[in-house]
């Protein structure tokens, strides 16, 4: 169940990343073709929602792959599959570049104008890589450990606090420690052995 429900979660990692990377970065393409690559160093983006909302849409689809690839009791499944998608694109495009841009829907919009920049520029394809990287983890693949269950993660609690003792092997040098050896084992105290 846990891997099915990483399927439908790479469904809306893939829409995120297509939609919200692909809008996001065609509106900041489309602000730097409107400013006209100028110098603008002493410029501040705070006012403009021009380059602020785009940002924080790609901020969100950031968060949500990290929060996919971080979470434990989430699939590989669900960055492993947008991933290879990603990373197929990219080696698809370096084989043949009108191929690629022939299979991006939406072209018309700056979802798929964005898209397009994002696989041309390779961006897509570093983003593909990290996203495959659970996949190779068997750790990912099993199932988290269950609060509760008796297990070895369970607290230890102190019952009573006691001194060490000064009988055993590991007692050092003490007379305690050669009379409990003796007293278990007379024949140490023979003089011939």
């Amino acid at each position: 169940m846990r891997h099915l429900i990483g399927t439908g979660l790479a469904v809306v990692v893939s829409a995120a990343i297509f939609l919200g990377g692909g809008w996001a970065y065609g509106r900041l393409f489309a602000a730097g073709l409107a400013a006209g690559h100028q110098n603008l160093s002493g410029r501040s983006f705070v006012s403009d929602s021009s380059v602020t909302i785009p940002l924080g849409v790609m901020a969100g689809v950031a968060l949500l792959i990290g929060l996919a690839l971080l979470i434990r009791w989430v699939s590989p499944l669900a960055t492993g599959l947008p991933g290879l998608v990603l990373v197929a694109s990219t080696v698809l495009y370096v084989v043949s570049p009108a191929r690629v841009v022939r299979y991006i829907p939406l072209k018309a919009h700056n979802f798929g104008v964005g898209f397009e920049d994002l696989v041309t520029t390779g961006i897509l394809g570093a983003a593909g890589v990290v996203l495959v990287l659970p996949l190779f983890f068997p750790s990912r693949w099993r199932r988290p450990a269950v609060d509760g269950a008796g297990g070895a993660d369970d607290p230890i609690e102190a019952t009573a606090v006691t001194s060490p003792s000064s009988t055993g092997l590991i007692a050092g040098m003490g007379s305690n420690t050669w009379q409990t050896l003796t007293s278990e084992n007379p024949k140490l105290d023979e003089p011939g052995w």
